[in-house]
């Protein structure tokens, strides 16, 4: 039913339109029919009869302080706007603007508008209403466009529908919208003037259910339960479309996990009662028997992966209640490969009615890649001994580290050369401090899920301030390791690692340049946990990692020591802003740093390290003012990381040093302060960072400029 004012004005248009075709009717029916005689006695020069009174009020739109009411939804019919006499007066140069504003307004015969909604300041799910109507609307999409009064009207009548339909999904069903093209709005400071148009709503009593029917779920016994709850609306909860929908998907999901992989559920059937301002819901579902796994089928027009790589990738095992939520991991474990491009998995009945086999479609992705990067090494110089990872000479895809040089890299790889999942990287770098070549075998997925077999051998030529070396490195290792899909909170290295390095320094006490060659064999572990909510951008929560590597080393004679390092960092939001802590601490026990090889001790300073110092440029110094590295470390870093929509400021202070002893003494810190930059995108943030040291000693840059994917820890 129309509201009062809709209901008036419709029955003057209809008196209007009976008065239009039917004249005489109109007057009563004891009115005498018009006799008319000859028409050519008629003069054509007589005054016409005067129109009937069809009884309208139209709006006159030249006199700004009239309400417009329901415009006619005919365009012909709208009014003309009477022109005021022109102004002959000087005017100023912000009138003259308003006045030719004004000008190409009634020229063209278009407004601008400005929408409000009244009425829906008492319900609950206002603000989901509107953002949803925002993102539906005519009038807002072409919100700020000027338009006719008819196509505003016309905008306006489509809104209100859309309006009372999305009242209708939150369980309203008697709401009312009234839309009104109402009066000229206050000039802008431009001199236009917009119309205003009202969207009035009269919501109604909200709808509740009275009673849900799930049936057919009793038959599942003990799965009922959860099947209930998963459906998760109640007697007694609003009419909500949305949340009904919810509720099916979610049922539908239950069943599948519960084992049901052949169930249907109907669409849900919703008997709304005006009178009672009360609904029904009935579902009919057809869970079918419980199943349980038997077999992979594999399938595609190239095979990838046999079924036993299958079934290891599968946390699925024959003889497993059927479980989607474990196809689904299975489908994204084999896309995660990168040797996949399509997964299908499909279940199959077989000859048992409660076995289903699952046939899963492969088509194989492009096997092989070619890779260039422009960038640096990253932070202080890490090599395998030091963390355990074997193939952590961690290179940025993007960036630039003050005094650490720039480097061009090319990488090809063949992701299933040895097949399944093992592939061949060969990797060449070539820069103004290093040049490296490098073979790397890795099969992904040794002997279970999510763990790596990785081999390297790697010839390296660095020239940085504290060193030069030629080396040659032969490591093995295996990883269980964590990735963007599955962020894992445990995760382990250990392996096996030969070095052959000659190796140039100066002598800490004169600085007489020194020349010797290394041979080392270590044995590198590291644990880690990560606790936090984002691999690349933590928010929440913390990490702790901890390195062990015993070494032994011959120059001259053999002689072992032990690597030791603890990382640890936190993180809280406040607001908009995340503040972050790390920590770091190192030791080597057994020996001085002065004899062990240069490539393996401790550093410090630079982007990953102590921000605002050149890489490598904290600790003791020779004479020639150029860093030795020490047998100990010790930092620390703060920063707020304060985020505007994909944007983001990060003021930080960063600490640290090295020390000749083996324990860390935790004095004579070198501090360093600055600001960096964030452009958060959908793999991870870009920062840049701007620092410069606060206790600034001799040969330090004043300015230190670091570039780089993903936050500083």
């Amino acid at each position: 039913m129309l509201p009062a004012a809709s209901r008036t004005r419709a029955s003057r248009a209809c008196a209007a339109i009976v008065l239009l075709a039917c004249p005489v009717a109109a007057r009563g029916q004891d009115a005498a029919p018009a006799q008319v005689s000859d028409p050519g006695a008629l003069d054509p020069n007589s005054p016409m009869a005067a129109m009937p009174d069809m009884g309208v009020d139209w709006p006159d739109l030249a006199q700004p302080d009239a309400p417009l009411g329901q415009l006619p939804s005919a365009p012909g019919d709208l009014p003309l706007l009477t022109p005021a006499a022109p102004d002959l007066a000087p005017k100023s140069k912000d009138a003259k603007k308003q006045a030719k504003v004004a000008q190409t307004t009634e020229a063209t015969g278009e407004r601008r508008y400005a929408l409000t909604i009244d009425g829906l300041s008492g319900v609950p799910d206002a603000g989901e209403i509107k953002s949803r109507f925002d993102a539906l609307s005519s009038l807002q999409q072409a919100a700020g466009k000027p338009a006719n009064v008819a196509q505003i009207d016309r905008r306006a009548r489509e809104d209100s529908g859309l309006l009372r339909d999305l009242l209708r999904a939150y369980g309203y069903y008697d709401a009312e919208v009234d839309a009104r093209v109402g009066n000229l709005a206050a000039p802008t400071t431009s001199g236009d003037t917009r119309l205003a148009v009202t969207m009035a709503v009269e919501v109604g009593p909200l709808y509740r259910f009275a009673s849900i029917a799930l049936n057919g779920v009793a038959q599942t016994g003990a799965d009922s339960v959860a099947l209930v709850r998963a459906f998760a609306v109640r007697k007694g909860d609003a009419v909500n479309a949305d949340k009904v929908t919810a509720g099916v998907a979610a049922l539908k999901a239950a069943l599948g996990t519960n084992g049901y992989a052949f169930a249907t559920v109907s669409d849900p059937d919703v008997t709304v009662d005006h009178a009672t301002h009360e609904a029904t819901l009935a579902l009919t579902v057809d869970p079918g028997d419980k199943m349980r796994f038997g077999a992979f089928h594999i399938s595609g027009t190239k095979f990838v992966f046999g079924a036993k790589h299958v079934q290891l990738l599968s946390r699925l095992h024959p003889g497993d209640v059927y479980d989607t939520d474990r196809i689904e991991d299975l489908r994204r474990a084999l896309i995660q490969t990168g040797l996949v491009s399509v997964a299908q998995i499909t279940p199959v009945r077989t000859a048992d009615p409660k076995v289903v086999d699952l046939d899963v479609h492969l088509e194989r992705a492009p096997p092989r890649t070619i890779a260039g990067t422009l960038g640096y090494v990253q932070g202080s110089r890490i090599t395998a001994g030091q963390l355990g990872y074997l193939s952590t000479e961690t290179v940025s895809t993007l960036g630039y580290g003050t005094g650490q040089g720039v480097t061009a890299e090319v990488d090809w790889t063949h992701r299933n050369l040895f097949p399944p999942e093992g592939s061949l990287t060969l990797r060449g770098l070539l820069g103004t401090q290093e040049q490296l070549a490098s073979a790397i075998f890795r099969r992904n997925n040794f002997r279970t899920r999510d763990q790596a077999l990785i081999t390297q051998f790697t010839l390296d030529h660095l020239n940085v301030p504290a060193f030069a070396a030629k080396t040659a490195s032969l490591a093995a290792s295996i990883e269980r390791q964590t990735n963007i899909i599955w962020q894992k909170k445990w995760t382990y290295a250990y392996g096996v690692e030969l070095v052959a390095s000659d190796e140039r320094d100066e002598i800490l006490a004169t600085g007489e340049p020194r020349r010797a060659t290394y041979y080392v064999g270590a044995i590198p572990l590291s644990l880690s946990y990560d606790g936090s909510d984002d691999l690349l951008n933590p928010t929440r929560g913390y990490r702790l990692s901890a390195h062990v590597s015993p070494e032994i080393s011959f120059r001259g004679k053999a002689f072992e020591y032990v690597r030791l390092q603890l990382d640890g960092s936190a993180y809280q939001p406040v607001g908009r802003v995340v503040f972050a802590e790390r920590i770091r601490l190192g030791s080597i026990q057994g020996a001085s740093a002065g004899s062990i090889a240069p490539t393996r001790r401790f550093y410090s300073g630079g982007g990953g390290s102590v921000r605002g110092f050149g890489y490598q440029k904290i600790g003791p110094r020779d004479p020639n003012n150029d860093p030795v590295g020490g047998a100990s470390v010790a930092e620390f870093g703060l920063e707020a990381r304060i985020r505007f929509g994909n944007f983001g400021i990060v003021p930080f202070l960063d600490g640290g040093n090295l020390y000749s002893g083996s324990v860390p003494k935790f004095t004579g810190l070198h501090y360093g302060t600055g600001l960096g930059v964030r452009y958060y995108t959908s793999f991870g943030p870009v920062r840049v960072d701007v620092g410069t040291p606060i206790n600034r000693e001799k040969g330090d840059s004043r300015v230190a400029v670091y570039v780089s994917l993903g936050q500083a820890f």
